[in-house]
């Protein structure tokens, strides 16, 4: 008999008026491109992608997450304009951070080794929010470029917490917010 499991992924998150921001640019993707899957889940960062985990040791990831510690406590973030993968994917820029990839790596190393967790997908860390992708058509992901890439966005949030994100039938809703503590 398997154990079940539930699908996780952990995530940053921007402060709830640029979650509403870059919700309307996923929307208007949406509507003028026929790209809805983005809708699925909150406006993020990924820092680990989607893994399988038991439903029965839920509380093992929560006490690892609650337990992560970075230096510095905050890491200050700017997204700025759009950028793509072609062709298929167009995302709001994250300017690369040192301190981000460095959380990340660190993120990714401890995890590993403390709960098994590892991805071996064949890209890096490229930080970025999505706003269209996978059901982004190919066809049209030139005239959805044509039209993001000549937009201007620009913010700056404070990064100071992990999310936890879990796989419900409809998308991905937040599971938990860990801050990190120096």
């Amino acid at each position: 008999m398997s154990k079940q499991t539930d699908l996780f992924f952990i995530a940053v998150l921007p402060p709830a008026e640029i979650q509403e921001e870059v919700t309307a640019f996923k929307e208007y993707a949406a509507t003028e491109f026929n790209s809805k899957h983005a809708l699925r889940s909150p406006p993020h960062i990924t820092l680990i992608p989607p893994f399988r985990w038991a439903s029965s040791e839920r509380d093992k990831l929560i006490r690892f997450l609650e337990g992560f510690t970075f230096s510095p406590s905050t890491i200050a973030l700017t997204l700025e304009n759009f950028d793509c993968f072609a062709p298929r994917v167009i995302f709001v820029d994250v300017n690369a951070e040192l301190l981000l990839q460095q959380m990340q790596v660190q993120l990714k190393t401890e995890i590993a080794q403390h709960l098994g967790i590892e991805h071996k997908g064949p890209f890096g860390f490229h930080p970025h929010m999505t706003i269209a992708f996978r059901d982004l058509v190919e066809d049209v992901f030139q005239t959805a470029w044509a039209y993001f890439s000549t937009q201007s966005y620009l913010r700056t949030f404070a990064v100071q917490e992990l999310t936890l994100l879990k796989h419900h039938q409809k998308g991905w809703q937040v599971d938990g917010s860990f801050l990190f503590a120096e």
